[in-house]
């Protein structure tokens, strides 16, 4: 059966194709996808994201359990609120999900985990928590909403109580707070996001989206569906799971090598297999693709570079650039001149460093 968020109403009064996404019913666009992508470039759009699992960690042990569960060290968490990127791996080190960790307290962890990848994410944590007797919360009970551009921070901050509107206007990336919107709905807002722009997530009791989306609408929020995300999220050089990475890669074969932290006495899940990988310097690489002719790079496209054969994993025509661009994964070793096959054509393209696009602009030489 077909899973909708709080705001399924709200996204269909508005005009939105909706389509299924790992079976939520979700919007695509509300009419125009490079609309949209542009709109939180230049000033603030915002995005349905209550089909992400939220899952609270409560116990004495917590950070223990977290040290063995990801690859990046949770100890660099040492403010309360502070944020996390990493990845959980299983014991032949592949990834099973890309999240974020927010550190709330000595003894509680927020996780927040992919909607596609909910029931294995689940079963995984649950089984990894038993020996360190944690409490596994899923927050079913909250919806979010993520807030993104130059103009974001700015719309929700006129959204947010008086009493707490300067502590979230000095609230620093990657860090979270508990507050309260202008009508006194708790609100757990943090800097993060997955478009390369500024701005918040917001979660908040269901009860309470609906008219938290109104508000932002009525503040001039721009909805923005899937297709505006995706081309957002890999001009800013971002992975998806299940295109870019998943149990058949390595953080390091999924050019999150930054991820995996090998700290001093820690064992988490695939660290001896993380470590042989490094030493025989052999993963493969993921490198940005950049396409001056004209056409659209896609998932699943052969690449052919001077390391050996490869494949496209995020594709897509970058409305920021006017070209098509891509992440690529392809053998280890100096990738000399690289072609794509498109539909028997050897297209050539070039390998630049990504993010594409940063704060806003092109990278130079892109």
């Amino acid at each position: 059966m077909t899973r909708m968020t709080v705001l399924n109403a709200s996204h269909r009064a508005l005009g939105a194709k909706m389509v299924d996404f790992g079976g939520w019913d979700m919007p695509i666009n509300y009419g125009s996808q490079i609309e949209e992508h542009h709109h939180v470039r230049r000033a603030a759009g915002m995005f349905d994201v209550s089909h992400m699992t939220v899952v609270d960690l409560h116990g004495a042990r917590a950070r223990d359990f977290l040290r063995r569960l990801v690859a990046n060290s949770i100890d660099k968490l040492k403010v309360q609120g502070k944020a996390l990127y990493t990845c959980m791996l299983d014991g032949q080190g592949g990834v099973i999900d890309d999240l974020i960790i927010y550190y709330l307290g000595d003894d509680f962890y927020r996780l927040v985990v992919n909607a596609s990848t909910r029931d294995k994410d689940l079963a995984w944590i649950n089984a990894q928590a038993a020996p360190f007797d944690i409490e596994v919360r899923v927050r079913d009970d909250l919806a979010m909403i993520a807030v993104q551009g130059p103009q974001a921070r700015d719309k929700v901050l006129g959204l947010v109580h008086a009493d707490d509107q300067a502590a979230i206007a000095r609230l620093g990336k990657f860090a979270s707070r508990d507050v309260r919107s202008a009508d006194g709905a708790p609100l757990f807002i943090a800097r993060t996001g997955y478009t390369g722009e500024d701005g918040f997530e917001v979660a908040l009791p269901v009860g309470h989206a609906v008219a938290f989306w109104d508000a932002l609408v009525a503040a001039g929020v721009a909805p923005a569906g899937l297709g505006a995300r995706d081309t957002l999220r890999l001009e800013a050089g971002l992975p998806l799971y299940g295109q870019d990475m998943d149990e058949s890669v390595t953080p390091y074969e999924a050019g999150l090598g930054w991820t995996v932290s090998l700290d001093d006495g820690r064992d988490f899940n695939g660290r001896a297999v993380l470590e042989a990988q490094r030493d025989r310097g052999d993963a493969r690489q993921v490198v940005g693709l950049v396409m001056d002719e004209k056409g659209v790079l896609r998932h699943g496209q052969k690449v052919l570079a001077g390391s050996g054969e490869g494949v496209v994993l995020s594709g897509t025509f970058a409305p920021t650039l006017g070209k098509a661009i891509a992440l690529a994964r392809i053998p280890a070793g100096a990738p000399g001149e690289v072609r794509v096959d498109i539909r028997g054509r050897e297209v050539p393209v070039r390998v630049v460093a990504y993010p594409f696009v940063r704060d806003g602009q092109p990278r130079d030489g892109i």
